[in-house]
């Protein structure tokens, strides 16, 4: 299993209880307008990242598809999780300023 600084830091978020994660808790954070972020699996079926794809929109949430269901719900100290919110602005400046390094260089294509 590969350690990248975006998993740790989805670590660090959820011990200092700022994830909301599967998919309803995440579902609920975005709707509640606690989500600032929302991290989506490779691997989540395709119906999953569409209904959070449109349910970002709606609701002008920051959304990214990274890592495995397996990742994901290992570096948060969990099970398989398809998807999470982060509710901490703090953690999802920071997420997200990894996540589009991560995503403008060519390593994910």
């Amino acid at each position: 299993m590969k350690t990248d600084k975006i998993l740790s830091m989805l670590g660090l978020a959820e011990k200092a209880g700022k994830i909301a994660s599967g998919e309803f808790s995440t579902e609920k954070a975005v709707k509640s307008h606690q989500a600032y972020l929302v991290v989506v699996a490779t691997d989540a079926s395709d119906n999953t990242k569409k209904m959070f794809r449109n349910m970002c929109v709606f609701y002008k949430v920051t959304m990214y598809i990274y890592g495995t269901k397996e990742e994901l719900g290992h570096y948060i100290g969990k099970q398989y999780r398809a998807s999470l919110a982060v509710t901490d602005q703090g953690f999802s400046k920071s997420l997200e300023s990894k996540l589009k390094m991560f995503y403008e260089t060519e390593s994910w294509r």
